[in-house]
């Protein structure tokens, strides 16, 4: 890690948190600064445990948050892979490396995704989540935004902590109040699916996600459905 590129970019995030409302968490400009100093067009922060229990913590711009819930409800893509792997993620052209992640390349190139980037959030040997970055035009980054990129996402884990210390602000916790338990309808719509039909958390969620999938709809308005009791999967196979 460059010492002097961190520190540059530590010193534009804290710059940048003093001329935003006190309301706005560090990740949250973290996510910000990487669209500024990076050609990319969004950007986002979650928190991941596996490719299935994940929270959209900070977002540059509603069209990143569209992607990382499309990464949700497929359960694969840029950052779901860069967790696993603990590296960095780079796909320079979504459509020559559209086979990697199937069911993620056609609906995100759908959405006008070209190219996009994920790096680990470490501290320590403890892997919390990742630093996604979307591009609409395919192209690599740099090798000194790649550096940029790196050095970001340790900024990112800094951010984290700050954040949850409070000692960002007063509110600092989260970047954006319509981010906060964004997934938590899905979280309640698995548990009630999974109590209805008796089975496990992981298929009631299963079924949630191919039924949105098979349908082009994101995951989070078909738990919304479920939750409201306009749509009904009455037994372990289809939906009514």
């Amino acid at each position: 890690m460059d010492g002097r590129r961190r520190e540059r970019l530590w010193r534009l995030v804290t710059e940048r948190v003093s001329e935003r409302d006190s309301g706005i968490g560090w990740v949250g400009v973290v996510c910000a600064v990487a669209v500024e100093v990076l050609d990319i067009d969004g950007s986002a922060i979650s928190l991941r445990v596996r490719d299935h229990d994940q929270e959209l913590i900070a977002a540059d711009g509603d069209w990143a948050i569209s992607l990382e819930e499309l990464q949700y409800t497929v359960g694969e893509g840029p950052g779901v892979e860069a967790f696993a792997s603990g590296g960095p993620v780079l796909v320079s052209d979504l459509t020559v490396d559209e086979q990697r992640w199937p069911g993620f390349a056609d609906a995100a190139a759908a959405q006008g995704l070209g190219a996009t980037f994920a790096f680990p959030l470490q501290i320590g040997a403890i892997l919390l989540g990742t630093l996604d970055l979307y591009r609409r035009a395919a192209g690599p980054l740099s090798p000194e935004e790649l550096s940029d990129g790196l050095a970001l996402a340790d900024l990112a884990g800094t951010a984290l902590l700050t954040d949850s210390t409070g000692e960002g602000g007063q509110n600092a916790l989260w970047a954006r109040p319509d981010v906060v338990g964004y997934y938590d309808d899905v979280n309640v719509a698995t548990g009630m699916l999974a109590t209805e039909l008796k089975i496990s958390l992981e298929d009631a969620l299963l079924r949630l996600r191919a039924h949105a999938f098979s349908h082009q709809r994101p995951v989070t308005e078909v738990a919304k459905a479920v939750l409201d009791r306009q749509l009904r999967f009455d037994s372990p196979q289809e939906p009514s």
